[in-house]
Formats: C-alpha cells, structure tokens, sequence
C-alpha cells in the first residue's frame, strides 16, 4: 500500500507536468504564429507601397534574407523571385494567397514550399496596377520553440519531481501507519488506544473544519462568478470598441471593391481605412500591456531610471501630435533618480500627455514637470483643457471610460491610456492625484517612492 500511493504520487505530479508543458506550448506557438502573421500581413503592405512607387528598382540591395519575396504579373507569370530564377517558374494564379489577393486585394496561406522544402506563411498584396507582391516566412516549428526553452522546462520538471518524491514519501509514512491502527469509520468511539486520542479529536475537528472550508468554498465560488461577470463584461466592451473601426473598414472596403469610389478619393479612403486598422492594432497592444500589468509584470526588471530623461523622451515622441492639435508641450524640472521599470514610466508620461493634448484646446498648454521631494519623485501634468466634471473623476482611470461621451465619438483612441497609468503605478508604490475642473484643465501628479524594497 505504501509503495502504490508513492508511486500514484509520482505519477501524477508528472502527468501533471507534462501535461501543463502541452498545453503552455501548444498555446505558446499558436500566440507566436499569429504574431508572425501579422508582422508578415504588415511587412508585405508596406513592401508593395515601396514596389508600386520603385518598381524592380526596389529590390537593388534590399536585405530581405529572411523573406522569400516574389512579384506576379496580372496573368500569373512571375516578374521577380528573390529565391528562385523568376524565367523558369510556373504560373502562380493558382496559389491560394495569390487568388485571394487577386479577388479581395489580399491574401494569405500557410503550406509546405515546393521550392523551398519547408512550411511557410504566405502573404499577398495587389497592386494599383493588378499584379500581386507575395512575401513568405518560414515558420518557426514546435522543435525549435521547445529546444529553445527545453532548458527551463527541465530544470523545472526535476526540481518539481524530487519535491514529489519528497512529499509523497512523507504523507505516505503518515498516512499509512496510524490508519491501519485505528477505525476510521468512528474514529471518536475507538478505545482500543486511548494514546491516540488527541489525534482521533483531530480528526473529528477536522470534520468541522472541512465544513468551513466548504463554506469558504462556496464563498469563493460566488467571488469567482463575480470576476467571471467582469471579465464578460470586459469582454463586451471590447467586442463594441472593435466594432466600429471594423465597421467603418468594412464599409469602405466594400464601396472600394465594388468601384464606387471616385479616383480622387481613393487615397483618403484607403487612409480612412488605415487610421482605423491603427486604432485596433492600438487597442488589442492595450489590451495586451493591461494583461501584463495584471499579472504583476514580474518579467519586466526594476532598474535606476532618470525620470526626467523618460519624460523628456515621452515628451519627443509626442511634440508632432502636440503640433497637429495646436497644442503646446513642455517639458521642466530636475533629474530624479529611482527604481522603476522604464518602458511602464514611459507609459505614464505618454498617456497623461496625449490625454492632454487629445482633451485640450487649439492654443492650450500641457506642461509636464519633474522634481524631488521629501523622499519622493513628484510627476505632474498640467494642462488647460476642458476639464473632468467632479462626479466623473472617480471613474477616469476605469477600463474603456471615457468621460466626455460627445467629444470622446470625435477623438481616436482605445479608453484604456489612464488604466494602463493606474496599473502602472500601482507597480511601482506609486501614489495618483487628480486635480480637475470643467473649462479650467486638468492636473494629475504621480508620486513615487525613490526607496523601494
């Protein structure tokens, strides 16, 4: 008996293992194929932006190792292999992409390469004048990920192995030996050992107390269907936020599919079409940095920072957006040193910036400033803008809220930019205040502490 629950132990932490290993792979590599369709999808875009305005002349000293990239006439003959000798290759109207390129103006495909001998990702783009750019990548196989990351699954497979063995060999001793001694179907009206009776009360009060653990059971199962009705709703608010860029990209595609766009209007249509793509690439990255900001963002290592120096790049990144709006953007303070996780600092200072420059008015100001005190590195952003009403501040920094509802439908963005700032902070010690009244601008200060554990 002893021997089969070690045993059933062992093998269960195993199974367990592995089985976890399958399924972290398995979602790993789809994540990592979708991303690189997507890469590839954007790639072949701008690709065929440069051969619509080059020609064959793009292709003089591109570095394109890594992609296959081949041109096909209207016709199917091909008019450049970066591969292969474009002269000797076959039709190519018959593959998927190129078809699917051919009738909607895009395509893409994943297949075994008769050319190349190896599974590819497909991408395709038709030209204003009817031909066809199609890069392709190799795939990443599931061998290649897991040798990449063999050595850590490893390492934890057997430190979790000899923790189970260690463990199943002890409970096993416990178990086993005061059970067969006892009768466990009464365990308060045995008498034959009156030595184990404090463990036989034990076991009656661990009775008691499986009663309240099932209790708190319970309570936690009302608390997980509490989450599971946020996470829908999360969910719905971003099925309605996608909704309308998709709507919009559809609508056009559509009228340009089916020529009913004057030539004049193709261009804005076709960047109607682009700004929208953008806000949805936008939104699913916010998405993607609220997850990793749930979790904790233990991936992402504190190092010394110059908040000043974050801010200041920030700040650069968004003077031409400043420009655009009419906006003026400054920067003052002092070098403040701390332990933070730049890419998150930057995140703070960006989205306080562009909120004020979004919110703001032709001819208004938003002044960032950085300085020490007592203890603390202070970050404020001010601008003059039309403010936030009293009873909104207190939902600001919600998911997908947005407080100005007529002029918010006017602005492009995701409503996620305060709640990534919230998240962010709160990694970091962080402490928010928010200053804010309707026509007289906004003013958030950000407090963080420069002694961190």
């Amino acid at each position: 008996m002893t021997k089969n629950i070690f045993r059933s132990m062992c093998a269960v932490a195993l199974a367990a293992v592995i089985g976890m290993t399958v399924l972290v792979m398995g979602v790993l590599y789809g994540y990592f194929s979708r991303i690189q369709q997507t890469q590839l999808r954007m790639q072949t875009q701008l690709a065929a932006q440069g051969v619509e305005l080059c020609g064959l002349d793009y292709f003089d000293g591109l570095d394109i190792r890594k992609y296959r990239v081949t041109w096909i006439d209207r016709d199917g003959a091909v008019l450049y292999d970066s591969a292969s000798d474009s002269a000797g290759m076959e039709d190519h109207t018959d593959r998927p992409e190129v078809r699917q390129a051919l009738d909607i103006g895009y395509g893409q495909s994943m297949r075994l390469s008769a050319t190349l001998t190896e599974r590819m990702l497909y991408s395709a783009q038709r030209l204003a004048d009817g031909s066809v750019l199609r890069l392709a990548l190799a795939e990443s196989s599931v061998l290649a990920m897991l040798l990449g990351v063999g050595q850590g699954f490893a390492v934890v497979l057997v430190v979790i192995l000899a923790l189970s063995a260690f463990l199943a060999r002890r409970l096993t001793g416990r178990i086993v030996e005061p059970l067969n001694a006892i009768d466990l179907d009464a365990p308060m009206e045995n008498n034959a050992y009156p030595e184990l009776e404090p463990l036989l009360r034990r076991m009656d009060a661990q009775q008691q107390r499986l009663r309240a653990q099932k209790a708190q059971l319970e309570l936690d199962a009302a608390e997980k269907a509490e989450a599971e009705a946020m996470r829908r709703q999360f969910t719905a608010n971003v099925s309605h936020e996608l909704k309308t860029p998709l709507q919009t990209i559809s609508g056009y595609a559509e009228l340009l599919q089916n020529g009913m766009v004057r030539q004049e209007d193709i261009r804005p249509a076709a960047g109607k079409i682009y700004d929208e793509a953008q806000l949805m690439i936008k939104l699913v990255a916010d998405i993607i940095s609220l997850s990793h900001l749930d979790e904790g963002a233990k991936d992402m290592p504190f190092e010394q920072t110059d908040l000043y120096a974050v801010a200041a790049e920030a700040v650069d990144g968004l003077t031409a957006e400043a420009d655009r709006a009419g906006v003026r953007l400054s920067l003052d303070g002092e070098r403040v040193a701390l332990r933070g996780i730049p890419s998150l600092l930057h995140s703070i200072v960006f989205n306080l910036c562009e909120n004020g420059i979004k919110y703001n008015r032709r001819g208004g100001h938003v002044v960032v400033s950085v300085a020490g005190e007592d203890g603390w590195g202070v970050l404020t952003v001010r601008d003059d803008g039309i403010g936030i009403p009293v009873e909104q501040q207190e939902h600001i920094f919600e998911r997908f809220y947005r407080g100005d509802k007529s002029r918010s439908r006017q602005i492009a963005g995701t409503g996620l930019g305060l709640s990534i700032v919230k998240h962010a902070a709160i990694i970091h010690g962080a402490q928010i205040d928010l200053d804010s009244a309707p026509g007289q601008g906004t003013t958030v200060t950000v407090r963080f502490p420069l002694q961190q554990e």
